[in-house]
């Protein structure tokens, strides 16, 4: 009726079909937006009510959705994969939850952490319907979930390498960089890694390592921007060697302080590459 009084209005007809469309997806498996406008408004109408029930403490339980922000959630993630947006998730939250946290005094911040968790559930129940493994989307979804599309082509990547039979000594070697340098303190997501000193390295393992990382990191970069996911896990997955030769000859923990702290910025570099694509650590093997 939106878009039927729209049209009878003279609007143009790229607002009275966004009038109509915006309240699409209607139910689970139902219609996505066709037209961007659609699309767009759809997006910003879910996410008013998401954040605006959530600044005023009306949060979903286990039990009780009674303004069906599940669905609305789900909704805003499956729009921005139909249509490939890649615009920031969490910098339209923090856009929505700043027109309602000033006026509820909410802590926003806060606020903006619990949306943005709110969505990333959201997203890990989608993939998980759509039969990626649980632990391949808890990898993928725990480093981000900002850019929806790449979440999923993420996700996929990730699956197809994990179906290769060399997968599992890659996972275990990555697994154990991250273990040790999250046990020293060394590395924490978001956060910067020291510089490596090269002048410190008393073992050639360490500058194999190095030089092999000084290789690929570029390449994984631009490969990322571009959204080239299945080869940056390829060059990620070439350090394996070298890391594997790190570990089998190269004492971490030294007793000299300086070199210990600069073999653990060391990984902590490698942990951070490959932490840009996923957390290996939550990989089963």
């Amino acid at each position: 009726m939106g878009r039927i009084y729209a049209m009878a209005s003279n609007e143009p007809h790229a607002v009275a079909y966004a009038i109509e469309e915006h309240y699409r997806p209607t139910y689970s498996g139902g219609a996505l937006p066709h037209t961007t406008a659609g699309a767009i408004l759809a997006i910003a109408d879910k996410m008013d009510s998401i954040c605006g029930c959530f600044s005023a403490d009306l949060v979903p339980t286990g039990a009780s959705d009674p303004y069906a922000l599940r669905r609305q959630g789900i909704g805003i993630l499956l729009i921005m994969l139909d249509k490939g947006f890649s615009f920031s998730l969490r910098s339209l939250i923090e856009k929505s939850v700043n027109v309602f946290g000033k006026r509820t005094g909410q802590d926003i911040p806060k606020t903006i952490d619990k949306v943005y968790a709110f969505l990333q559930n959201r997203m890990v129940h989608h993939l998980e319907d759509q039969g990626f493994s649980k632990d391949v989307i808890a990898a993928v979804t725990s480093v981000s979930v900002d850019n929806v599309p790449n979440v999923r082509n993420r996700v996929q990547a990730l699956e197809r390498l994990k179906a290769e039979p060399d997968f599992e000594p890659l996972a275990v070697a990555f697994k154990r960089v991250v273990n040790i340098i999250r046990k020293a303190g060394v590395y924490k997501a978001g956060e910067a890694v020291k510089d490596v000193d090269q002048s410190l390295f008393q073992d050639e393992y360490e500058s194999t390592l190095y030089s092999a990382f000084n290789k690929i990191k570029n390449k994984v970069s631009e490969d990322m921007d571009k959204g080239r996911f299945d080869q940056a896990l390829l060059e990620i997955a070439s350090l394996r060697d070298s890391v594997d030769s790190f570990f089998d000859n190269v004492m971490v923990m030294a007793e000299d302080v300086k070199i210990r702290e600069n073999r653990l910025a060391l990984l902590g570099k490698i942990a951070e590459l490959f932490g840009k694509f996923a957390d290996f650590s939550k990989i089963s093997t």
